[in-house]
């Protein structure tokens, strides 16, 4: 297929998808809709008759949706492999044998805190795994110590999708790395994503303040009434019911937990340098090899290990049955569909954009000949990606709808450090909107894994989440101005945000009084 220009026609798939997103909450049927006009407008600039329009529309959408999944199927298979394992772990009751272990070893309230951050920040791999495991196992830890459900759901949710954003091996960075696959001046997927990691000011300043807040009592806002009242009522805001006093027992142990995840990293690191030349001796050092490896190769080499290990493993000492062990598999692959099936069509239509309408040069030309000014794009992009990803729900869509636009609307910069804030600024926009939106994925796990109720996870963890959002915009105002100098970058964020955790404390000591 060549490209057709269409001029203003070409921006009519990704508004479409976007407004659908936000009027719907609902990402599959908008990529679609979104995929469907432009592959129409598309045939109406190449079909010759009305009949043949609708029959190259079709055409066009199925054709163009098989050659992206073909182009990516590493990305598929590491999904499934990931989900599989996931399933496996999950199975054993290594993270229940995690739970018993901390109850043992924990003494008080800030180490369970920090415990919980730490299980948050270990599992990396996926954030649906990540809020499940860490709300059921940590549970019966932070009741003993009158730390509330709410809270419980804010250190979840805040060391999900935020901590998996930032992880190099994870279902999420999969998921970057397929839509830069064509990022312009990165020797890869993978080294594009890597850059991005410094500047991704939501997830950095949103861990820091989960470290910070339980590190000490530092709560403010409505969490600190939640707090305040289960420490001296025991009232913790808990809607299950179930006894949360014993976890049950297993064969599982924690190393089964740890081992599995570490294979996954080994495997996963050592393939990205066999992918990368360094064993052949095509590259002679191991930046080059990272820089030149295959990253959705070597990710699916890396979780076929990690399932090999967890096999070799639980096997031998009967932790889970054969039957089992493959009936897991299966199951974890089902869990895995729904992000496919997005990523998939957030391919197909990036593909739409970029190689039939050139929607992407499009706009790039548009904002050169308003004049408008790029340093402020990375901060405009953070409020674009957060509006979309906290109506729709899904960080997912929102990264795979507007990355490519802002690849090609950077590209007048012509500079790699400013796309790199400007692709960082997208993704950190897409987690807070994920963070704390009440539709998401992860904010509903996170309440449903701590046993807290859904509405109060999500108030009492918005201002947290507003407080990060708004130390970063201003970080990204300054990375704009100073072509992505990473310590102004980074010391705006910190700074703002300790401000504005220091403005809220003395008001609510005020109120207090």
């Amino acid at each position: 297929m060549e490209l057709v220009e269409v001029g203003w026609l070409s921006i009519i798939p990704p508004i479409l998808a976007i407004l659908l997103a936000l009027i719907t909450k609902e990402v599959i049927s908008s990529l679609m809709v979104g995929i469907f006009s432009g592959t129409f407008i598309y045939a109406l600039y190449t079909a010759g008759g009305p009949l043949d329009t609708v029959v190259k529309t079709v055409d066009h959408t199925f054709s163009l949706m098989a050659t992206k999944m073909a182009e990516n199927i590493n990305i598929i298979l590491f999904l499934c492999l990931l989900g599989a394992l996931v399933a496996v772990i999950s199975k054993t009751g290594a993270s229940a044998a995690y739970g018993r272990w901390a109850s043992r070893k924990l003494k008080g309230k800030r180490s369970a805190q920090l415990a919980t951050a730490a299980l948050g920040v270990i599992i990396f791999i996926d954030d649906y795994f990540n809020c499940l495991t860490v709300g059921t196992v940590m549970k019966p830890v932070t009741d003993k110590y009158h730390i509330s459900r709410a809270k419980l759901a804010y250190i979840i949710d805040a060391t999900a999708a935020p901590v998996c954003i930032i992880a190099p091996i994870s279902s999420w960075a999969a998921a970057v790395g397929s839509n830069l696959q064509d990022a312009g001046g990165f020797d890869s997927a993978m080294s594009a994503f890597i850059s991005s990691i410094p500047y991704n000011l939501y997830a950095l300043l949103s861990i820091a303040l989960v470290i910070f807040l339980c590190l000490g009592k530092f709560d403010f806002g409505p969490m600190r009434a939640v707090e305040e009242k289960a420490e001296k009522t025991g009232d913790l805001g808990a809607v299950d019911t179930e006894n949360q006093e014993e976890l049950p027992e297993t064969k599982g142990r924690v190393l089964d937990l740890i081992i599995p995840v570490l294979a996954l990293i080994v495997f996963s690191v050592l393939a990205m340098l066999y992918t990368g030349g360094l064993f052949s001796g095509e590259t002679s050092n191991l930046a080059d090899a990272f820089g030149n490896c295959d990253s959705s190769a070597s990710l699916v080499l890396g979780g076929f290990g990690g399932l090999i290990v967890a096999f070799l493993l639980y096997m031998p000492r009967r932790v889970i049955g054969f039957r089992a062990f493959m009936d897991c598999i299966g199951e974890g692959v089902k869990a895995m569909v729904p992000a496919c099936i997005i990523l998939t069509l957030a391919w197909t239509i990036s593909g739409v954009c970029r190689d039939m309408l050139g929607t992407g040069v499009f706009v790039g030309e548009l904002v050169e000949h308003l004049n408008i000014s790029l340093y402020f794009v990375p901060a405009i992009v953070f409020v674009v990606a957060a509006i979309l990803s906290f109506s729709t729900g899904t960080a997912w869509g929102t990264f795979g709808i507007l990355i490519p636009i802002v690849m090609v609307v950077m590209e007048p910069m012509n500079s790699v450090q400013v796309l790199t804030v400007a692709l960082a600024a997208t993704l950190a926009g897409s987690v807070f909107g994920d963070h704390c939106s009440p539709i998401s994925d992860t904010t509903i796990l996170s309440s449903t894994g701590a046993g807290c109720n859904h509405m109060q996870h999500v108030s009492t963890q918005m201002l947290y989440a507003l407080a990060v959002a708004v130390a970063s915009f201003f970080g990204y105002l300054v990375a704009g101005f100073t072509k992505g100098n990473i310590f102004a970058t980074l010391g705006t964020g910190v700074v703002v945000l300790v401000a504005i955790i220091a403005v809220s404390r003395l008001i609510g000591e005020k109120q207090k009084a």
